[in-house]
């Protein structure tokens, strides 16, 4: 078949030899005419592979050794065998003769096969093991024939101790053969499972990792345009309790604005919830790096825990007080090394530690205006009339940046150019209404 360029039943990456002489000796060739007996007929096809055979030879025997005594019959096949291995031939001989599958379990050089043979259908699987010597299961095949069964037990108590050992312990080699072959099906089924799982794993990852800036873009516009939203609440209640005296009014609009600031620190922690862990007591060291996680900003620890369970947390040039339950480690090393007496802008939990001053130079406006716009509703709240934002003079964006926003923002009822000092940065000096 593979000389005519045909396909084979072979695995993937077999092998094919091309022999100079294929000899077999297969059948029954007995003759009256001629005086041969079984035994006659089969050793003069031996005798001429013997004389012919060579390295490059394939020999095909069936039931070699037979037709005459069972223990001659087995040491000559064994001889034929060796003279046929020295020759270099490849052989393939069936046979009966336990001598035959005990000699070669313990030769180098031969190799045990069978074909599986299901007893109960008395038909073959042909399903070849190898390594494995074939039980020749005489007694249970008459048996399934319809044999005496006294007749068959009477055979198995003529058996010597020796050949039921034999007998059994190749039934058992078969039996383990068969039940490892089994459970090596199914092993590579598994494996084949996983491997699947595996591709497909790597592919989710392969798209998570392609789409991992667009998805964060669009999770960081959700987040803004909460945060901006609450914003505008947030400056409408104030504009409203300025405008109130009324001490049952100003309670609904705090109670009102509480409510808003829970529903957006709730949308936070969702967002974080993929960080479980909160930071615990020991962790709590100033100067640790930490996130926190209802901003999603990373800042420092600028005080010790309080008896409340917050510390004071410095992000960019703002502080406020956390809670330590919703302060993570945060990977990213901060320097605090920007931290100065004028830009101590603290928590809005106690208006009278609120400063006049902000510094926000070295900031560009996206991350000034932010911080800016705090520290002016902190302000506004504190009821403070005059605050002066240090921004210094530079190329001048940033301070018409700031200006911008001062145009627009409610809390600003006028500001002005003003000075630090003969030879020091520029500040905007701004009036609160």
């Amino acid at each position: 078949m593979a000389c005519s360029g045909l396909n084979i039943p072979a695995d993937e990456n077999s092998g094919i030899h091309v022999f100079d002489y294929i000899f077999t000796d297969i059948g029954d060739n007995q003759s009256i005419i001629d005086s041969l007996s079984t035994f006659s007929s089969h050793m003069l096809n031996i005798i001429s592979i013997l004389q012919k055979a060579n390295n490059n030879s394939l020999v095909l025997v069936d039931e070699l050794g037979s037709g005459t005594d069972p223990v001659e019959g087995a040491n000559l096949a064994i001889s034929i065998l060796e003279n046929l291995q020295k020759k270099g031939c490849l052989t393939i001989a069936t046979t009966h003769y336990p001598e035959l599958k005990k000699y070669a379990l313990i030769t180098s050089g031969f190799e045990n096969a069978s074909v599986e043979f299901d007893i109960d259908t008395l038909s073959p699987t042909y399903k070849l093991l190898v390594g494995i010597p074939g039980k020749s299961n005489a007694f249970e095949i008459s048996k399934k024939l319809g044999l005496d069964n006294s007749i068959i037990q009477n055979a198995k108590s003529r058996m010597s101790y020796q050949d039921i050992d034999i007998e059994e312990l190749l039934k058992n080699i078969y039996d383990n053969k068969s039940k490892i072959e089994n459970e090596k099906e199914e092993i590579d089924k598994e494996l084949q499972q996983v491997s699947l799982l595996r591709k497909k794993l790597e592919n989710e990852n392969s798209f998570l990792k392609t789409n991992e800036k667009e998805i964060l873009q669009k999770a960081k516009l959700q987040a803004r345009n909460i945060l901006l939203d609450a914003k505008e609440d947030a400056d409408n209640i104030i504009k409203q309790m300025h405008d109130s005296s009324n001490s049952k009014d100003l309670n609904k609009l705090r109670n009102k604005l509480n409510s808003k600031i829970q529903s957006v620190q709730i949308l936070d922690n969702t967002f974080n919830s993929s960080n479980p862990k909160p930071l615990t007591e020991d962790d709590t060291k100033i100067g640790t790096s930490v996130l926190v996680t209802t901003l999603n900003q990373n800042g420092i620890i600028c005080s010790h825990l309080s008896k409340s369970g917050e510390v004071q947390v410095q992000i960019g040039n703002m502080k406020i007080n956390v809670p330590i339950k919703n302060l993570q480690k945060s990977s990213n090393s901060i320097s605090p090394s920007y931290t100065n007496p004028t830009s101590k802008y603290t928590s809005i939990s106690k208006a009278k530690n609120i400063n006049t001053e902000i510094n926000v130079i070295g900031l560009n406006v996206l991350d000034a205006i932010p911080i800016i716009d705090k520290f002016l509703d902190d302000c506004s709240l504190a009821k403070l009339q005059t605050v002066r934002i240090v921004h210094g003079k530079g190329t001048g964006k940033l301070r018409n940046g700031i200006h911008e926003f001062l145009k627009k923002n409610p809390h600003v009822k006028n500001y002005r150019i003003g000075t630090l000092g003969e030879g020091e940065m520029g500040v905007t000096i701004v009036e609160l209404r």
